[in-house]
């Protein structure tokens, strides 16, 4: 069998760059890239605040791109790469979306509907599952989200 985990690694990357453009803006770091064909077809960054909007995730937003590009609600064939596990909200999105797989990042114990909480990418009740792959850059995507929550703590005291 193939180890793809060079791949997984080169688009994390990529999806930690979205992350890095979205603490750029102040907003929590959370990046995500889509890939079909070995090409990325779909880019987001959290932009919650800067769009007052609950939906402006990562995910929907690089859902949204590649659905546009590939002309098609459905993205059979493609692989989400994201920084931080997914929220109920975009777990939903990827069932729905019919992607194949999800790359995720760092695990997400408050939110986390990849298998922290809830699975709800994997369940048998619904008709498409998900196949999830774990833990790639993991540190570095952990790091980055610890580190921008403790600047901001930082800033709210006046540090």
């Amino acid at each position: 069998m193939f180890d793809h985990s060079d791949d997984h690694r080169f688009y994390m990357k990529k999806a930690l760059h979205q992350a890095g453009r979205a603490m750029k803006l102040g907003e929590v770091p959370i990046g995500c890239v889509i890939v079909c064909d070995g090409r990325v077809i779909g880019r987001g960054f959290n932009r919650r605040l800067s769009s007052h909007s609950t939906l402006a995730h990562a995910e929907i937003i690089a859902i949204r791109q590649a659905c546009r590009k590939l002309g098609d609600w459905r993205l059979e064939g493609c692989t989400m790469y994201v920084t931080l596990e997914p929220c109920q909200m975009c777990a939903g999105a990827l069932v729905q979306s019919r992607i194949d797989r999800v790359v995720v990042g760092a695990p997400n114990p408050k939110a986390g509907c990849a298998g922290s909480i809830l699975n709800l990418l994997q369940m048998k009740e619904f008709n498409h599952q998900v196949e999830i792959i774990n833990g790639v850059c993991a540190e570095e995507c952990s790091a980055m989200l610890t580190d921008f929550f403790r600047d901001m703590r930082a800033r709210e005291h006046g540090r």
